[in-house]
Parts: C-alpha cells; structure tokens; sequence
C-alpha cells in the first residue's frame, strides 16, 4: 500500500497529528450518520480537488492560485451539497452549514496546495483519499462514543440496558473535546510522536 494513501491515516493523521479540522470533528459528531456523510462528502471533495487542480497545476498562475483552488473546491462542494438535497434531503438539512464550510476546511486547502500543486494525478488522488479517509475516520470514532454515552445507541440501536443513564456532556462540545483528546493521546502514543 502506498505511502501516500497510508501515512495521513494513521502517522499522519490531518487530526491526530496536526489537528486540522477539528471544528467540524466537534460539531458533526453527535450521530454517527451525520459523521459518515460529513466523511463521506470530505473525501470526495477533497480527492476530487487534489486531482483537478494536479492536472491544472502547469497553467495555473502562482500568484492566483488559491483563487483557483478555490473555485475548484467551491463547485465540488456545490455538487456535493446539490447531491445530498436530491438524495438525502433530511441529513441535507441537518448538514447544510458544515457541507459549505467544507470549502474553507484548511485539510482541503492545504492539501491542494501543499501535494496537488507539485504532484502527479495519481498521487494526489491517493493522497485526497488518504486525508479523507483518515479524518473520517476520526470523526467517526469519536461520533461513536458520543451517541453511545450521550443516547445510549448507535444509528438509532439500542446498545446499553435500559438502566443506562445517558451522559448529557457527551452531547455537548466538552464532550467531543474529551474524546477527540483521548484519540489524540493515544494515536501519538502508538506513533511515539513528540511535540517539538
């Protein structure tokens, strides 16, 4: 597997390890549905992107191209965003505000900019995905414990006995701060990464 792919899920994970986007880690993760669809339409954004912008890369001014990168990311979030209203009109809704914000997530931008503007497509469609997956799988886990704590279920299952009393921080933002920060801790334990 290559390097490219591999290394931003785990070492190089654009949360655990350089803890990009944790707005939207906080504020997606309630549900472990809306987790997957924010991972979901990320991904494809931002590999999608890596690989317009490297095939660009050659014709693209310097000093105007995080205008372009922009509009690139901007009209895949559009498509993105126009998809969930046909397909998934409820969890559009509910999404609506963090799918737009996918546009200025500096994990989308900087990617573009750091890997796609000096790579071939191939490598940056790799690396999209990587970056992807890697911080959906975040967002994943944390949502995980979020509902499970905070409701007591997961996608809509019941999962603890009924004498389980539902831990109300888990629903709020402290609670995404516990969690993500235990990940955090733990994901830097197993790669032996120190701060410098």
């Amino acid at each position: 597997m290559s390097d490219i792919f591999k290394d931003p899920i785990i070492n190089e994970n654009p949360i655990t390890k350089q803890t990009l986007g944790v707005c939207s880690a906080l504020a997606v993760t309630v549900l472990v549905e809306k987790a997957i669809v924010m991972a979901i339409a990320l991904t494809l954004v931002i590999s999608f992107s890596n690989v317009i912008i490297s095939l660009m890369r050659n014709v693209i001014p310097h000093r105007i191209r995080i205008i372009v990168q922009l509009t690139v990311i901007a009209s895949l979030v559009i498509l993105v965003d126009m998809s969930l209203k046909a397909f998934a009109y409820e969890m559009s809704k509910e999404l609506s505000v963090f799918v737009g914000l996918i546009i200025t997530n500096c994990i989308v931008m900087g990617r573009a900019d750091a890997f796609a503007m000096q790579n071939n497509a191939k490598d940056s469609f790799l690396d999209g995905m990587g970056n992807g997956i890697g911080y959906g799988s975040i967002l994943v886990i944390v949502a995980i414990f979020r509902e499970l704590l905070g409701s007591g279920s997961i996608l809509g299952f019941a999962l603890m006995p009924d004498s389980y009393v539902a831990n109300g921080l888990m629903l709020l933002a402290p609670g995404a701060f516990i969690i993500l920060g235990l990940i955090i801790w733990v994901q830097r334990t197993y790669t032996k990464y120190v701060e410098e």
